[in-house]
């Protein structure tokens, strides 16, 4: 078993502890598929310590769990910065970042759902998702996008939300229901996102997106209808 492989901290090695800590947590949640699984005293053991250790490096375990969110947005963003590497345009970029996000969650799906589709219980938890290092690179992505006119000039956070909104919807959908019949599930994936890349270049100026005959119009004249 996982805690009786694993090496007991040194007395007065906090920063190890705290790691392993971590470790035993998001190992807890991958195996159970519950965060409610994820328990001082269930964690204490997996370490080889005593709860209170815990509450050395972790205030409840609400910040034990926040702490785990904390570490796959950051591995996440590596993740992201690796994907879109060898980019050379930017919508290269924005697809290769969206297609990483994707397959990081279907790889990740429970940790995953822990800080992307858990009900929010704060504005602190919004600010969790706003303010990591992975959004921030979505938004520098979309300021590129603006650079060479493919969106309008501005603030990039709205567009970068709406880009966080579609990709999400991909990744949630895949992990909650892993069977529906996307075939392959990148290729997929890949589909919805360079549609929406498109869409939001069309529509990201307007104040009113069309609708009606003239949306119609649009469509046929981009087309060549």
């Amino acid at each position: 078993m996982a805690e009786e492989r694993r090496r007991r901290s040194k007395r007065g090695d906090g920063d190890r502890l705290g790691a392993d800590i971590l470790d035993a947590a998001t190992e807890l949640l991958v195996e159970t598929g519950s965060a409610e699984a994820v328990s001082i005293r269930a964690v204490a053991q997996r370490v080889g310590v005593t709860p209170p250790s815990i509450y050395l490096h972790y205030a409840d375990k609400g910040a034990l769990l926040d702490a785990v969110v904390g570490r796959y947005l950051e591995q996440l963003d590596d993740a992201l910065r690796a994907a879109d590497a060898g980019a050379v345009t930017p919508l290269e970029a924005a697809r290769a970042q969206g297609l990483e996000f994707v397959r990081f969650a279907v790889e990740n799906p429970e940790q995953y759902r822990l800080a992307m589709m858990d009900p929010s219980d704060s504005a602190s938890d919004v600010d969790v998702v706003l303010n990591n290092a992975a959004f921030s690179h979505l938004e520098e992505t979309v300021r590129r996008l603006q650079d060479v006119g493919f969106y309008p000039p501005g603030d990039p956070r709205p567009i970068a939300l709406r880009m966080l909104t579609i990709v999400h919807g991909v990744a949630s959908l895949m992990v909650a229901k892993p069977f529906l019949p996307f075939g392959d599930e990148f290729e997929y994936a890949d589909a919805v996102i360079s549609g929406a890349c498109l869409g939001l270049a069309l529509t990201a100026g307007m104040t009113e997106p069309p609708d009606g005959a003239e949306a119609l119009q649009l469509v046929r004249d981009l087309r060549g209808d």
